[in-house]
């Protein structure tokens, strides 16, 4: 708006239009200042800042006194709240940690010296009278060898008839030269501990082999192949689940149409604890048949971000919707350099509701819920109220109105986790699951196809799988992958994660060497 202070009129009407014209353009310009601070603050943090959403503890008691302070609670005739001595920190143990026992040990001798074992007194000669041992952590490269099958054969030595020779074992790939613990440690390098097939090319170099990477995708994707069964397996068990954890993240895809990367994406669905299983799942996009088509038939719970893509989901009586504490307070904590004080605020009523968690950790279901009912409702209440009264006095575009009504407008689903407690607080279990594949991410860059998100998809949930049960993803793998072919069909779900540690510890208990 652009004013000729030179011939300014003589009207006070339109000269009062003028100043509300003037003081309108002042406030958009003011909320439009806010905003690309809240955006500059947001890009300084993400991209030189620490990831973590933690608050000062200071800075929340600051809040709750100013909070105190301003509704008067705090009269001259309250007694003041006893001070409590400061606990003194346990000191915490020194010294190194003893080596694991299960290491093989290498017992090498240092003599002495023969002329120092003569006694320098009555000159006669010294006797052992005990030893000191003293342990190094020692490294030998990873060594490869080469399995000969060696199979017998037979004929009769008469007629020169009737060869007979001995079955040759199902391998996983047949007439293949890797073995079942090579497919086993490329997967699990790729997809456990990041290494893209290039770098692995070049260790194998180092150990004197010669492998391609396009041999190396080979082998991933027969891997992937054999592995696929016990993947259609934890997919039906999880969709057994009451409730499920989902998520999704997004992958670079090389796309041969347009020369380049499309967007994929790569979503996790978590069972719960009787169905412990991370199952992925890759799409070419995230349009809201995707996770529909996933969770076709599915009943109970899913706890999800406020995706519009689910809410035809949503929209069966079958599946309740449960929201996610951790999305909506990060949206207040991001907002802290536009609203400093309302967002400390809303911080410290949200850890408010953190610490009844923290005090149900470890309580049987039921009684979850009755503290949930008791402790958290009332301040789920006031909280929804707080914001309700903020909302008034807050500009609905700002950083901070949009927290408030993101909060509002999921307030029902936020509060779902009251009514059950098997249910949690939030989504935190679908987006740790996803941590892996935004790690790999940075390594391996793109997937080659769709049809190797497709086998991604597969080995993540078998790698993830194995973690959350405390398992060896190659150990795992390994012997799978060396029984899953000629394994009877019925019988699957012995070779899932937590079944097959199950059966090697009853394994190793009944050995005679345990």
């Amino acid at each position: 708006m652009t004013i000729d202070m030179k011939n300014l009129p003589n009207d006070i009407t339109v000269l009062h239009q003028l100043v509300l014209g003037l003081v309108e353009t002042l406030k958009n310009k003011d909320e439009e200042l806010k905003k690309l601070r809240h955006h500059l603050a947001l890009l300084r943090r993400n991209h030189y800042g620490r990831k973590s959403e933690k608050c000062d503890r200071d800075q929340l008691d600051l809040a709750f006194a100013m909070i105190e302070a301003a509704l008067g609670k705090k009269g001259e005739g309250e007694p003041a709240p006893e001070e409590k001595e400061p606990e003194k920190d346990k000191k915490k143990g020194h010294g190194r940690r003893p080596l694991p026992g299960h290491l093989p040990r290498q017992r090498i001798e240092h003599p002495v010296d023969k002329e120092k074992l003569v006694c320098k007194g009555c000159g006669g000669r010294l006797e052992k009278i005990g030893e000191e041992v003293s342990e190094q952590l020692e490294y030998i490269p990873a060594s490869f060898y080469v399995k000969q099958h060696v199979r017998m054969k037979y004929a009769c030595k008469c007629c020169q008839e009737n060869v007979v020779i001995s079955e040759y074992p199902s391998q996983p790939v047949e007439k293949g030269i890797p073995g079942p613990g090579l497919i086993a440690h490329v997967i699990t390098s790729k997809y456990c501990d990041h290494l893209p097939l290039n770098r692995q090319e070049m260790i194998f170099k180092r150990n004197g082999l010669d492998i391609r990477r396009s041999t190396l995708a080979d082998w991933v994707k027969y891997g992937s192949d054999l592995l696929e069964p016990l993947y259609k397996t934890m997919k039906n068990a999880v969709l057994k689940s009451k409730k499920i954890h989902t998520d999704d993240i997004p992958v670079p895809v090389q796309d041969p149409l347009c020369q380049g990367t499309k967007t994929g994406r790569l979503w996790v669905y978590s069972g719960d604890e009787d169905h412990p299983y991370d199952v992925y799942d890759y799409t070419a996009d995230r349009s809201s048949r995707r996770p529909k088509d996933f969770l076709d038939g599915y009943k109970g719970y899913l706890q999800a971000d406020a995706y519009k893509g689910y809410d035809n989901i949503y929209e069966k009586c079958d599946v309740m919707e449960v929201a996610c504490w951790a999305h909506a307070r990060r949206k207040f904590f991001d907002s802290q350099e536009t609203d400093r004080e309302y967002a400390l605020t809303a911080l410290a009523d949200i850890r408010k509701l953190y610490d009844v968690e923290d005090e149900a950790k470890g309580k049987p279901p039921r009684e979850i819920k009755c503290l949930r009912q008791e402790k958290s409702k009332p301040l789920l209440d006031a909280f929804e109220k707080w914001m309700k009264e903020a909302g008034m006095s807050i500009l609905p575009k700002s950083p901070m109105g949009q927290a408030i009504s993101y909060a509002l407008s999921n307030w029902e689903a936020l509060n779902a986790y009251t009514a059950d407690g098997d249910l949690d607080i939030d989504n935190n279990a679908a987006e740790r699951a996803l941590r892996c594949i935004a790690v790999g991410r940075k390594n391996w860059l793109f997937a080659g196809s769709d049809a190797g998100g497709r086998r991604a998809a597969i080995l993540y949930t078998m790698v993830s799988s194995c973690k959350r049960h405390g398992v060896d993803p190659w150990a795992y793998m390994a012997d799978v992958l060396d029984k899953v072919s000629s394994h009877p069909a019925r019988l699957i779900d012995e070779l899932l994660p937590d079944k097959w540690k199950s059966l090697k510890n009853k394994q190793s208990a009944s050995s005679p060497e345990a």
